[in-house]
């Protein structure tokens, strides 16, 4: 793990505690949401706190620098299930990540109906 990614994991620590808190939720929780999913080498359940987009069923996540997360890469290759909690509505469905030919990086949620 880099400095970065040792930086981010605390930050996300204090933000996971800020999300629920209930007053914060409902301000934050219209761009913020918390995403899980499950490790496709390691097999653990991991949790993140991220800006969420929503239009209708599809949520989008754009990932800022993606070069220095791993994250979003569980979702290449056919995408992966992922639960995500937005404004305190819970949605399943499967997150696939895409990088332009600019290299940013976008992972897209098909919900489940």
């Amino acid at each position: 793990m880099n400095t970065f990614q040792k930086s981010a994991a605390g930050f996300n620590k204090v933000f996971m505690v800020v999300m629920k808190a209930p007053v914060l939720d409902r301000v934050l929780g219209r761009s913020m949401g918390i995403l899980t999913y499950t490790g496709r080498k390691s097999g653990k359940r991991i949790t993140l706190p991220l800006a969420i987009s929503r239009k209708g069923e599809h949520l989008k996540v754009r990932v800022a620098m993606p070069d220095k997360k791993n994250w979003w890469r569980n979702f290449v290759d056919g995408g992966g299930r992922v639960d995500v909690d937005l404004g305190g509505v819970r949605y399943s469905g499967l997150a696939t990540a895409t990088r332009d030919d600019r290299g940013r990086v976008s992972v897209d949620i098909t919900v489940d109906h």
